[in-house]
Formats: C-alpha cells, structure tokens, sequence
C-alpha cells in the first residue's frame, strides 16, 4: 500500500510541474506547511553539553562509542514505532513536515492522542509494530506460547499465516550485534570497575534477551562517571496490551557535587515505605536497600525517550524482582530538567498561576517533586495482595498511567513527609505545592496518548473536586489552597495504591475513563499557553560535535 501511495504520489508531482496548482489549492498547501512549521517549533531546541574538561581521557573516548551504539537504538526504535523511516521520509515532501515526523518518530503526533499529519496515513495501531496489524485480541489470546507476553519477543506470522514469536534478538540481530561490539570497546576504555562489568553484561543481553545479569550490574554501580543506559525497557510505546518494551538510549555524565547531596534520601525509602498513607497490607514489601540517587547531564537521547516529550529523570530497572532484592536508581537528568523549567514551566506559570503565587516557582521545588517522582515508582506494591499477580499484569492497559499517577502524587507525599523529618533546611512547602500545580499544565499538554499526560489529567480533576486550588474567572489564574491539597494528596495517593494493591482494573479503568480527558475549561487554559507561544516541550541538538569530542 505505501509503495502505491508514493507511486500515485510521484505522478501528482509530475502532472503537478505541467498543470500550475489553481490558486485555492496552492493557498491549502501553504497553510498545511504553516501549520506544520508551527507544529515544529512548539519544540524549543537546547544544546545537550556538558563540562568535557571534567573528563577523563577515556571517558572521553567512551562517549563516542556509546553515541554511536545508541543511535544503532534509534533505528530500530523508528522500526518498532512505525516500520521504515526510509520510506516515509521519501513520500513525504515539506521540509516542515518531515522535521514533524523526525521529532514523532513517525506520522502520528504523540502530543495530540497520536493523530495523523501525514496524508494518506490512517490511525496508529495500539501495537505499533509489535503485533501483526490484522492480529485480533481474541487471536492473540488464543495464542498458546508463554513467550507471548515476553518484553523481548514480536508476534509475526509464518508463512501459513498462524502466529510465531521472534526474540528481539534475532528479529534484529545485525543492528544489535554491531550495537554489543561497540558497548564492548566501551567496555574495554572503562576504568571503573562497576561499568566495565555492566557494559559488558549489556552487550551481552542485547544478543541473548537476558538483562537480569545486566540489570544487577546496574545497580551495582556506585562510582561510575558515565552511564549507558541501553536496550529494550519502557512498554509505553505497545498501547496494545502494554507486553512490548521498546529500544531507547542515554548518555550519561554524573554530576557528582549534586549526586553526593541527594544520596542519603536512598537509605530512608524502607522507612518512607511504612509512611505511605495505606492499609499495612499495601505497604508490606520492603525496597531494596541498594536503591541510588544520581544527578547527571545527558549528552545524549535516541530512540523512546527522544519521542515526542522528553524525559527529564530515570527510574529503572523495571524488573519488579530487582526493586524486592536491590531497588533501583533514580537519575535525575539535570540540564534537560532546567531547560524544561527556564523555557516552559516559568513563562507558564506567569499565565497560569496567580500572581501572588509566582513567588513559589523555583528550580529546586520543581528538581525535588520530580527527583521523588522517581523514588515514589520504588515504592507501593509489585504483587497484588489477592492472587491476581503482579499489579502490571493485572491492570493490564491501564497500569502504565496509573503507575505514572502513582509516582507524581508520592513524589509530592514524599517532599511532606521528609519535611516533617527534618531532612529539609528552611523548607517552604508551598514552593512544591505551586510548581507541583504548574508541573500540572506543563505535562497535560502531552496529551491523552502519553501515560504522563493522562496521569496529570486525573490528578487535576480530583485537585479540583477536592478544592485543592481555585480558579480566578476573572484572570484565568489558579490559586493553591495548601490544606486542601495536602489533603486531597494523601487521599489520591491511598486511593491509587489500594487499586494497584488489589489489582484492581475496573476501578483503574473507570478513573481514567472519568478523568483522563481534557475538558473545554481546561483545554482554552491550555490554548492561552499556546497562543502565547509558550514550547510544548524541547528538542536536542545532541552528538560528539556539540560536545566538541571530535
């Protein structure tokens, strides 16, 4: 089908170049490429830099492999997300446009519920390219393989057209051998002795689908200057069944001033563990004592977490047996979480939130909920308390946004409840509380199709029902009211608990069916931040030369 559209494509450019366009027509394509050249720079760019000087000669040559390596993750994060890049980009003329699809990763805007903005192109499968796009659901479950539901495996047909799994490994193998012989000569270069191991352990997962040995590896890291973090891991790109976790890539340096100040929080989560607002039953297991707080510059992004939004923190490994036995590290990226508040969270905030509050927006608040976002995935539950299995088997779909939820309302809890143990000097609350508020409009304008998006929305509409904040009519601005939404905090945060507890999908469901849209109020607030053009979010101008290694 896409080779006829590019053919029929190609004859409208030729017939085009003997019959001038009638007028109305050539005003359509203008405005189309209007259009799209605003769509594009709704994403400021920001240079992805960082000290070099602080580097070791090694690191120095390590970082060049790891790029390398990494943008072996992007090509087959674009085959995974929609098929061949090559092709598309061929069929698609505006300039503007093709930038478009560059930062979505294929035709479908991942801000705007996944629409199409290339003509010709229909609706994105909820399995990308995971499944077969003519497989049913009932097919699929059908489908007697206890490989189907691995993170690591496609679902293919063979030649008779019945259903067949193929590891990652082998679907692509020679991207992913080149890929491991390079983590390898990185591997060599290394001179700590946690990253040598790790990434020599990674390379090997990426040819036999095992990253257990490598994710131990992983966190067994304490003194490392660098980090990789490579491989299939996050399952948002699979809206199918959520099984399916696709390639991505960051290149890491630590900021080791900032990483010694935020490492002792890593010791209190088994005690924060029992202060989660919870029956006992919810909050029985224990977090790994090894978990690890880290800052670090990316220099560095492909593949998932280059799409659309940017991730600006890690929390990983997902692996639920490791968060029992270690936990697991939580990176907070610095330099793209201080682009995101300089360009977008404070000219927000001078729109949308009260002027007598604006005083409350500040990096640390805005570093601090989104640094314990990250602890807060750590902690809850893994295992339902009933027999249903593991809380991400049984919320199925929805776990993704409800987990998400999970983790951005605990962040917050967690910011309180430190407060109240004296961890923080001179803390001024309502500072968390109003960038959390801000945080909130900044990250629903990602949309219905992000899981982040999703969760915000929720959260918001409960904020409100709760009276958490109010809204001026007259300015159009919200004011915190920090009672309430303390209040309304402890009690979204026992609620999201108690579903993922109970494995509970008919009310994980009904919650993000109630509130998991973007209704007409909120979405003219969210229009004013458009029209004053305010970035949606950033893009990178990233590689060995912005970082002046070559």
């Amino acid at each position: 089908m896409k080779k006829l559209i590019f053919s029929l494509f190609a004859l409208a450019i030729v017939l085009a170049s003997c019959n001038p366009k009638p007028a109305d027509q050539k005003d359509t394509a203008a405005n189309e490429n209007e259009e799209m050249r605003m769509k594009v720079e709704e994403f400021v760019p920001v240079k992805l830099t960082t000290d070099v000087s602080k580097l070791t000669e090694s690191e120095k040559q390590m970082i060049p492999l790891m790029i390398e390596a990494a943008q072996i993750m992007d090509k087959l994060f674009w085959k995974q997300a929609y098929g061949d890049k090559a092709q598309l980009m061929a069929e698609i003329q505006d300039p503007w446009t093709k930038k478009f699809a560059e930062i979505n990763y294929g035709p479908w805007e991942r801000l705007n519920g996944n629409k199409p903005f290339v003509k010709g192109v229909g609706p994105k499968p909820k399995g990308a390219c995971f499944y077969p796009k003519d497989m049913t659901v009932e097919e699929f479950e059908a489908f007697d393989n206890p490989e189907k539901t691995s993170l690591y495996t496609l679902i293919r047909r063979d030649d008779e057209g019945n259903l067949i799994v193929v590891p990652y490994s082998e679907a692509y193998k020679e991207e992913l051998t080149k890929a491991a012989d390079l983590i390898r000569k990185a591997a060599e270069l290394a001179e700590d002795p946690g990253l040598k191991k790790y990434l020599s352990l990674r390379a090997d997962a990426l040819l036999n689908d095992d990253y257990y040995p490598s994710d131990n590896a992983w966190m067994d890291m304490k003194n490392n200057g660098l980090d990789f973090v490579v491989g299939p891991i996050e399952n948002y790109e699979d809206k199918l069944f959520e099984y399916k976790t696709a390639f991505e890539s960051f290149v890491l340096v630590k900021d080791k001033d900032w990483s010694s100040k935020v490492l002792r929080y890593a010791s209190l989560l088994p005690e924060l563990q029992t202060t989660l607002p919870v029956a006992d039953e919810y909050k029985k297991e224990v977090p790994g004592s090894s978990s690890d707080l880290g800052v670090y510059d990316a220099v560095y992004y492909a593949g998932d977490c280059n799409a659309g939004s940017k991730t600006i923190a890690i929390n990983l490994p997902n692996d639920p047996r490791i968060h029992v036995d270690k936990g697991s590290r939580k990176l907070q990226l610095k330099n793209s979480m201080k682009a995101k508040f300089d360009k977008i969270l404070v000219p927000i905030s001078e729109i949308l939130i009260a002027e007598d509050q604006r005083k409350h927006i500040k990096f640390d608040a805005f570093f601090e909920n989104t640094m314990f976002h990250e602890v807060g995935h750590g902690l809850g539950i893994k295992q339902t308390i009933n027999g249903k299995g593991g809380v991400r088997e049984a919320l199925k779909d929805t776990y993704s946004a409800i987990e998400e939820g999970k983790a951005d309302i605990l962040g917050l809890y967690l910011v309180t409840k430190l407060n109240e143990m004296g961890e923080f000097e001179n803390k001024d609350l309502m500072d968390n509380f109003v960038t959390f508020m801000a945080g909130i409009f900044r990250s629903v304008r990602f949309g219905v199709s992000s899981s982040h998006g999703m969760a915000n929305m929720v959260r918001f509409y409960y904020f409100q029902e709760k009276g958490a904040f109010t809204r001026d009519e007259t300015t159009g601005t919200y004011s915190v009211n920090f009672d309430k939404m303390k209040q309304a905090m402890i009690d979204l945060a026992e609620m999201i608990l108690t579903i993922q507890g109970d494995g509970n999908y008919d009310a994980a469901k009904k919650l993000l069916d109630e509130k998991g849209s973007i209704r007409p109020e909120l979405q003219a607030d969210l229009d004013r931040i458009s029209d004053a053009n305010i970035p949606r979010d950033i893009v990178f101008e990233q590689g060995v030369e912005v970082l002046g290694l070559k």
